[in-house]
């Protein structure tokens, strides 16, 4: 049985500790132990050391598990767990996948004994649903101690040092108490998707309950496709911070009813702030983002921008009191798409550690700035803007990645010195882009039609291959129901 805690919410109130169950779909477990783990070479050393010291069982869900020295040294570890008799399960996404590894990379392992299970490749019957995707990233073993994060297991995440490529920005968790049973059923979930539930193996049985191991209560998130509760519960936590609500974020494109909540918190007074990479490993999500600052700047919200070769965490701290880390992004995608993980921590301890992560994040990043508007009233010129709040000086390196490229020298040079840059007509960029495109796609239409006729007809045939497939599945389960039992 799980230990229960009570209300310890943001505010204090059982009103929020009920609101943030039902949000969220998860209750409040006590008696847990956290650590903070602050990029890839940290996550990876404390995955391995646990992997490697397995003696029952080891659970590990991925977005991507690449192949190349990371992501064999990590086969490898589990290779040798399974010969040595460790029930090995492992998921990865078949996106995910494509171009990182194949299914010859998991042989090794499939021979050792161990499982390895490729989440939602694409089948007929189901045309829209390679759209759902695994995006986790979640390793438990033993059940007495389990990883969350925003790492995939993959070199990049390491930078290139030969050619001066820093690490990747990322933030995970380890946790030891109850909380490890949430996360192991959050896997036995995914596990069964794909296929077969977990076997009754003596590997993965509890001779007891886990024992409490720490003081820390939080919610062990496992979001599922269409079910929203990540959603939910930022909602709910931008409408009750009373102070202070620090967003970080690796593909930001918040949807207006989100944008709204943020906009109403600052408004009220909150202070919020939002930072996401300066140069990005999806520059058209990149683009989305940029495009969005505006009504952001104009609430009152602070946009930061990283300047490190890529910001990919996902993390939020509230009031000194709550922290959110996990793979969930602010969007439509990991809020409504993907399977996700987040585990939502009510410790003023680690709230503390987490905001003082944020704060030197903002070491190195460059604040955006809405550009003062003025006019004129009579012979004198008069800003319309209120001058901003101190921000720590950044080094201004990503101020030549900015977008729209509207501000030139002058803009580069000024970011560089006051640590912070002007917001220019971002919307004009991805106008640009999208008549650029179909304008290619009319010239293309007119002058090699069957150019775009084929794509069109096979895309046609692949929906009609796949409603006629669900067609003839439900009107065999109709008859299946209808023949008399006996």
């Amino acid at each position: 049985m799980n230990a229960r805690h009570p209300s310890s919410g943001l505010t204090g109130r059982l009103f929020a500790e009920q609101a943030l169950s039902r949000s969220a779909g998860a209750p409040l477990v006590g008696g847990n132990a956290v650590e903070l783990l602050i990029d890839a070479r940290a996550h990876f050393d404390a995955w391995l050391a646990a992997i490697r010291g397995a003696r029952r069982h080891v659970f590990l869900e991925n977005y991507i598990i690449r192949d190349d020295e990371i992501g064999r040294e990590f086969r490898d570890a589990l290779v040798e767990r399974a010969q040595a008799g460790v029930f090995v399960a492992v998921i990865s996404d078949w996106v995910g996948a494509l171009g990182q590894s194949r299914s010859a990379f998991w042989n090794p392992l499939r021979g050792a004994g161990g499982e390895v299970r490729i989440y939602n490749p694409p089948r007929l019957g189901s045309s829209f649903g390679w759209i759902s995707r695994d995006h986790r990233k979640l390793l438990v073993v033993d059940g007495e101690v389990g990883f969350l994060s925003g790492v995939c297991i993959s070199a990049k995440w390491l930078g290139d040092p030969d050619r001066d490529v820093p690490p990747w920005r990322d933030t995970g968790v380890s946790l030891r108490g109850p909380a490890v049973t949430e996360l192991e059923h959050g896997f036995a979930d995914s596990w069964s998707t794909c296929g077969e539930a977990l076997p009754d193996d003596e590997r993965l049985r509890r001779d007891a309950d886990p024992l409490a191991a720490g003081d820390v209560s939080l919610r062990v998130i496992a979001t599922q496709p269409n079910t929203a509760g990540m959603y939910r519960l930022d909602q709910m936590i931008a409408a009750m911070a009373r102070k202070t609500l620090w967003l970080t974020d690796a593909y930001f494109v918040g949807v207006a009813p989100y944008i709204q909540a943020l906009s109403a918190a600052a408004r009220d007074g909150v202070d919020v702030r939002l930072l996401v990479p300066g140069s990005s490993d999806i520059p058209m999500v990149a683009s989305m983002s940029r495009a969005g600052y505006r009504p952001l700047l104009k609430a009152g919200i602070r946009v930061f921008e990283w300047n490190g070769s890529m910001l990919h965490a996902k993390t939020a701290v509230a009031d000194a009191q709550w922290a959110r880390v996990g793979s969930s992004n602010l969007n439509i995608a990991s809020w409504l798409g993907n399977r996700e993980i987040d585990v939502a921590i009510e410790d003023s301890g680690f709230a503390a550690k987490l905001a003082a992560q944020y704060e030197r994040d903002l070491q190195n990043a460059t604040e955006i700035v809405l550009k003062p508007k003025r006019r004129r009233h009579g012979n004198e010129q008069l800003s319309s803007n209120e001058p901003r709040p101190p921000r720590p000086r950044g080094a201004g390196g990503s101020s030549g990645r900015a977008a729209a490229g509207a501000l030139r020298l002058a803009n580069t040079v000024g970011a560089a010195l006051s640590g912070h840059r002007v917001l220019g007509d971002t919307e004009t960029g991805p106008l640009l882009a999208g008549i650029a495109t179909l304008t290619v796609l009319v010239i293309v239409a007119l002058l090699w039609p069957a150019v775009i006729a084929w794509p069109l007809a096979l895309l046609g045939a692949w929906f009609a291959l796949n409603l006629g497939i669900r067609w003839r599945n439900l009107r065999q389960r109709r008859k299946r129901r209808a023949q008399p039992e006996g």
